[in-house]
């Protein structure tokens, strides 16, 4: 296992590596791997180093799959756009009163501008405004794509998502989006995403890969990406997430 390991942080180091050579190797060595994760619970830093392959879109679901026996993209897409619709109108209702505002601000964003992308991203962006209780700011947090702040932007972030847009103006949908960036522990471990719908299906697969524990501030919200949009161990949701989800799936549209 730890020949194999050290060829596949070898062959990373290559200009242009063999990318079914270290499918084969990432394949090979998912034991150690997870024992590695699981078992030592390495510092993100420690962990690039020695799992370099991981960190990489491609390989994020295909260890996702190796995990959970499902496809990541295709259980968070399709899950989300049967919710999407439901979680809108849900939202909507709970504008009417007034200790909604931020989540108001999300769906004026969506009404200047209305596409299925965007609909998605309001969705995700609204649903821990919806949570009572739940604060997305230590979690999901935009940028302006062209400003050296990176170090400032990450700063106290162990486990979520970096918006990188264009322009200083950044409204509660990101109107044009430079790039999106999965952060842990302070660290970008994933970039290059091309939108926001992604980059939150990317943090799903980062978070089951490298075992890590929901963030606190959006704990109910991840869970109900897992449970309800995703449909992994359904049955096992919190008593908040299955009222939750109740309540989304008796909505009329």
């Amino acid at each position: 296992m730890e020949v194999k390991r050290k060829i596949m942080e070898a062959e990373m180091q290559m200009k242009d590596p063999n990318h079914q050579l270290l499918e084969d190797l990432m394949v090979a060595t998912f034991s150690q791997r997870r024992k590695d994760i699981v078992g030592d619970q390495p510092h993100i830093t420690e962990l690039i180093s020695r799992w370099p392959a991981l960190f990489h879109e491609r390989q994020i679901r295909a260890e996702f799959t190796r995990i959970v026996t499902t496809d990541l993209l295709q259980s968070f897409l399709d899950g989300l756009d049967g919710l999407v619709l439901r979680l809108l109108e849900v939202y909507k209702a709970a504008t009417k009163s007034e200790k909604k505002q931020p989540l108001k601000d999300i769906l004026d964003c969506l009404a200047k501008d209305d596409t299925n992308e965007r609909r998605r991203v309001a969705a995700l962006l609204g649903l821990p405004r919806y949570i009572s209780g739940e604060d997305p700011s230590t979690v999901i947090r935009m940028c302006d794509a062209h400003a050296d702040i990176l170090d400032d932007a990450m700063k106290g972030m162990q486990v979520g998502l970096l918006i990188a847009c264009e322009g200083s103006e950044l409204g509660a949908i990101p109107h044009e989006v430079f790039d999106v960036a999965v952060v842990v522990e302070e660290t970008i471990v994933l970039h290059n995403i091309k939108d926001v719908t992604l980059g939150f299906a990317m943090l799903m697969g980062v978070i089951y890969c490298i075992n890590l524990k929901y963030p606190n501030d959006m704990k109910y919200s991840f869970e109900f990406l897992q449970r309800v949009v995703m449909k992994i161990r359904p049955d096992q949701a919190s008593a908040r997430v299955h009222g939750l989800r109740n309540k989304i799936l008796r909505y009329k549209l």
